[in-house]
């Protein structure tokens, strides 16, 4: 592909719902291709949908964009010079261009209803075929059309559609042919009057003066619709380019199901915007070499369509965790604690506030300062063990006064070998009682002793005292943890454990 001159592309989400995973890959690919080439990245809006658009959901759209980092030239609230940028107020501007369209003899009226079309499709799928209009309005006349108005009828205004070959050159997928006589004539205008997909963005795309379009494959079959309106109102076409669906790993395709799809999500489970950034750059694209962290800088000198793959990507969390882990561990605390509050004040003030993170940080809504202040208080220990933030939330929880919960591989770690552990756990906290307090380098002479005294070493040794200080058997160095808890917790927690294994005795003899 020749380098582009100062390309104008743009990103036209439809505010009917939040920022999927596959739009903000979109969008990232556009705002990519625009930075890289010194061009324009344009917001549209197309919220034609009346009955499930709103503000509201436009406005999370555009905070998820900006959280990603992913601004715009030109658009609803940036201004621009081919506004306005919302399409229900471009609405004359369809309607006197169908009824160019109309006057030419390259639209009709169609009357029939949904109930007759809905069986004429089911017709067309019976015999096998894909379903399509069938013409039946083509050649309507004058007092056919009064008898259907008589009715109450209200029409949409069909493209007459042309047969032949029309073929799509496409900048990912090559070129690609489509049988015009099997489209079949669609709708320009609904009967509603307002514009159908194919139609306004054929409009706006133009009137914008986009000159590369590059969108999820899923539309690559709107596309020879969209040629034949160019072509039938005497415009130039933009060039065209579809990037691969997003699938699960089970190669369905990516939804709800799957678990996070939304952006939204993703910043209240604690993910940071340039990991997600940069993970979803993969998906799709390949890098010339085999690189994988990215800066947004890196991405807009790294990134070009000729490097954008046909097969589908796979969305794998697991690889994204990681990655997330990675960008963390990378920030100074200060950062990390300032990712934290600002994730924490996204949930308070999101309007979908996903319930079970809500539960997670429950501990941190009624007093934000104060549980942020432990957060900063665990980081070091904390950080090397964590891929989200949110992750901060849960892991320094379980160590404030009062939380300590067993998991059932901690309480099987206490009791299986109880007598043993008791004696680990007896030596302990006499030891920890006659010391000042208790440092790291304390902490490790001490079980240095009971260890030798008790001939028992490695996971034996430091198992059961693992699970009783933190209720897991896994996590962060124990002499991060001791001196972090403090000579009272610590003690506190020792208790609750041989408490706990008494009662699980108890249990087991009664039973």
């Amino acid at each position: 592909m020749l380098e582009p001159a100062k390309p104008r592309v743009r990103f036209a989400p439809s505010p009917t719902g939040s920022l999927h995973v596959g739009g903000a890959r979109t969008a990232l690919f556009n705002w990519l291709f625009a930075r890289k080439y010194g061009g324009r990245f344009v917001l549209r809006i197309e919220d034609t949908d009346l009955d499930r658009s709103s503000p509201e959901k436009e406005r999370v759209i555009t905070d998820d964009l900006r959280w990603l980092g992913l601004d715009w030239n030109e658009g609803p609230d940036a201004g621009g010079p081919h506004g306005p940028y919302r399409q229900t107020d471009r609405l004359d501007l369809y309607r006197r261009l169908a009824d160019r369209l109309k006057d030419s003899g390259l639209a009709y009226w169609c009357y029939c209803t949904p109930e007759e079309l809905e069986s004429r499709r089911n017709e067309f799928l019976a015999r096998g075929e894909n379903p399509r209009y069938d013409g039946r309005c083509r050649g309507l006349t004058q007092d056919q059309a009064h008898h259907f108005q008589r009715e109450g009828r209200r029409p949409a205004l069909r493209f007459r559609m042309q047969g032949g070959t029309i073929q799509v050159h496409d900048l990912v997928r090559g070129d690609v042919d489509f049988d015009g006589d099997l489209i079949g004539d669609f709708v320009l205008l609904k009967s509603d009057g307002t514009p159908s997909y194919n139609f306004a963005v054929v409009v706006d795309d133009h009137m914008m003066e986009i000159s590369h379009v590059i969108r999820g494959e899923e539309h690559l079959t709107n596309t020879p619709r969209q040629i034949a309106l160019y072509q039938a109102l005497g415009l130039a076409l933009p060039e065209f380019g579809h990037i691969s669906m997003i699938l699960a790993p089970d190669r369905s395709k990516l939804s709800k199901r799957h678990g996070t799809t939304a952006v939204g999500e993703y910043r209240e489970r604690g993910f940071l915007p340039e990991a997600l950034v940069n993970y979803i750059a993969l998906l799709g694209w390949a890098p010339s070499d085999d690189r994988e962290l990215f800066t947004l800088e890196e991405l807009i000198q790294a990134f070009s369509l000729d490097r954008v793959v046909r097969n589908p990507a796979i969305f794998d969390e697991k690889k994204l965790l990681w990655m997330n882990g990675h960008y963390i561990r990378t920030l100074d605390e200060g950062r990390v604690l300032e990712r934290f509050r600002e994730m924490a004040s996204f949930i308070q003030e999101s309007h979908k506030q996903a319930e079970a993170t809500k539960k997670r940080m429950a501990p941190f809504f009624d007093d934000l300062h104060k549980q942020a202040e432990a957060v900063k208080k665990w980081l070091p220990a904390l950080r090397e063990k964590i891929h989200t933030l949110s992750d901060l939330a849960t892991l320094s929880e379980r160590y404030l006064p009062g939380h300590l919960t067993f998991s059932p591989e901690a309480l099987q770690t206490l009791v299986e070998n109880r007598d043993v552990t008791a004696k680990i756990l007896h030596s302990l906290s006499d030891s920890i009682a006659g010391s000042p307090e208790t440092s790291g380098e304390g902490f490790k002479q001490i079980m240095k002793e009971i260890g030798k005294t008790l001939q028992i070493g490695g996971k034996a040794l430091y198992g059961p005292v693992r699970s009783a200080l933190t209720g897991e058997i896994h996590g962060p160095e124990l002499v991060q943890v001791v001196p972090l808890l403090g000579k009272d917790e610590a003690l506190s927690r020792i208790r609750t454990a041989l408490q706990k294994m008494t009662k699980q005795e108890e249990l087991s003899n009664g039973s």
